[in-house]
């Protein structure tokens, strides 16, 4: 069957992610690793009275976009226009606070992941519910909210994250797949919801404090491949103000880019694991039993198959490296040789392999925002050398992807003191298109084999695309079956073995990396 004919036929799947910089639409056949037609909307979010935030109507617009834009190149390559699709699928950043009343008005502007304002509120959760409450979670932002007294909790009729309410605009319902819900709130994995004696424990903390029970306010909880409503004809409308799509097509739960991250890198069973890089930097390993302690450096989240994860979160990815290839873009624009943004990183980054093993004494903080794995709630982005350091463009660039995985690494040596194993990395992202050289120095940084598969440079929105259509299997293979037998079983995988040289430099690296984030505290504090 030809690409035509599946989209004809609606043979198709269609996945949505809103990501922290673009929303990207990805439509898939009745192959599931073919991908069809992409779209894409780029976007940035904005401080707004000191919180970051997107605006709901860039949301919209941004969807409208990246679907106009899949179907339009659907067009260039097929001559056909898709009007229906089998399955979608919607993902997008987890964690924050999308707060509504009773008739679905926002609260308070949408407060995103990158926040750091609810330490008081994650502090007490932490303790009360013996389990590591990061920054970022829906529930740290919510009990914020409440610690504050703010105006608009006594109004509060729902909370969600970005993906469940798009989702609910688009279907009518509110569920959520249970990897963005553990980005909520915990989860028992034992039973596949919020885990019952924690929310027992905080509805009795914030008694007379908000206005009804916690699993009232938040998203119903699904696993891959439950049914999750379908496509009104209002949504369809919001999607495509043409009028061209058609109403009803099935949707499977949605999820976050951690859980899209994962399905994206085939990254689902015991003992794997996957990194995920943009804006935010996170690493994903699915355990084979709880941990030990409890850490302020992991999250414990969930596969959207309801399986336990710990995840090293940074909320500092690679911006501050593409700010960098912006000034080289600029520089080659201004001695009238311009180069496009995709060539300017491939220069950069193969530049950064002639640098020395430790990028010759230099330090590099990618620091936009505040990092809680490193103890600081603001960020300054700093490039710091010292007078004998070599200070080349090979050693400046080095040091810039070093920097993107610095506070990765020290969270991923606690999941090494815990004892656990890996049988596989994968790693995804747009840092990851230039061939074995991100891919190798992250190797270093985790001293262990990284592997980058053919499929992961479409990253969320492919992964949610195939959890679309895991909809139609869901019933005779589990999600790590059919991800194995119908989407990677044929998919090539380059493997980057860690180099000894480049891990003992950025072994050396990161020890002046911890050393030096009292620079990084003092300028926060200075500047």
């Amino acid at each position: 069957m030809s690409a035509r004919d599946d989209i004809l036929d609606a043979r198709t799947s269609l996945g949505i992610e809103l990501g922290s910089t673009r929303i990207k639409a990805c439509l898939i056949g009745s192959d599931p690793a073919d991908v069809l037609a992409t779209g894409s909307f780029a976007w940035e979010n904005r401080l707004s009275d000191g919180l970051w935030t997107y605006g709901l109507d860039e949301v919209w617009a941004g969807l409208q976009a990246a679907l106009a834009g899949l179907v339009a190149d659907a067009h260039d390559r097929y001559g056909v226009r898709p009007e229906r699709f089998g399955a979608i699928g919607v993902s997008a950043m987890m964690h924050g606070y999308l707060a509504f009343d009773a008739a679905g008005e926002l609260l308070v502007p949408f407060r995103t992941w990158r926040n750091t304002n609810t330490g008081v509120a994650a502090a007490e959760l932490t303790e009360l519910l013996g389990l590591n409450i990061p920054l970022r979670w829906s529930i740290a932002h919510l009990h914020q909210a409440v610690v504050d007294g703010e105006e608009h909790v006594p109004r509060l009729h729902s909370v969600n994250t970005l993906a469940g309410h798009v989702h609910e605009r688009l279907t009518g319902r509110r569920v959520l797949g249970v990897g963005d819900a553990s980005g909520m709130f915990p989860i028992d994995s034992a039973t596949g919801g919020y885990d019952a004696r924690m929310v027992a424990a905080y509805d009795a903390l914030a008694a007379g404090r908000l206005p009804a029970p916690l699993t009232a306010l938040l998203p119903e909880v699904l696993p891959a491949g439950a049914a999750a409503g379908e496509l009104t004809d209002e949504g369809a409308r919001l999607l495509d103000p043409t009028g061209s799509l058609a109403a009803g097509i099935p949707f499977c739960p949605p999820e976050g880019d951690a859980g899209t991250g994962m399905v994206a890198t085939n990254s689902v069973a015991p003992r794997t694991g996957n990194v995920s890089a943009g804006t935010s930097i996170f690493a994903m390993v699915v355990l084979e039993r709880p941990l030990a302690g409890t850490h302020h450096e992991l999250d414990l989240v969930t596969t959207p198959a309801g399986d336990a994860v710990a995840m090293v979160h940074c909320n500092n990815g690679a911006s501050e490296l593409a700010a960098w290839a912006g000034l080289f873009s600029r520089f080659s624009a201004a001695a009238g040789r311009p180069l496009d943004d995709d060539t300017v990183f491939d220069v950069l980054f193969r530049e950064a392999l002639a640098g020395e093993a430790d990028a010759g004494g230099l330090l590099a903080y990618n620091h936009l925002a505040g990092e809680p794995i490193a103890g600081l709630t603001e960020g300054r982005p700093l490039l710091v050398r010292t007078p004998d350091s070599a200070f080349t463009l090979a050693n400046v660039l080095r040091a810039q992807l070093y920097g993107v995985f610095g506070t990765l690494a020290l969270g991923m040596k606690v999941l090494a003191a815990e004892g656990v194993q890996l049988d596989r990395m994968f790693a995804h992202g747009g840092m990851f298109r230039t061939a074995g050289v991100a891919q190798r120095f992250l190797a270093a940084a985790l001293d262990a084999p990284v592997a980058v598969g053919e499929l992961a440079s479409e990253g969320g929105a492919w992964g949610i695309a195939v959890l679309a259509s895991y909809l139609a299997h869901s019933g005779d293979l589990s999600l790590s079956d059919y991800l194995d037998q119908r989407v990677f079983a044929s998919a090539a995988l380059a493997v980057a073995d860690p180099d000894p040289a480049d891990v003992a430099g950025f072994s050396a690296y990161l020890d002046r990396y911890r050393a030096g984030l009292a620079i990084e505290a003092a300028a926060v504090d200075s500047l």
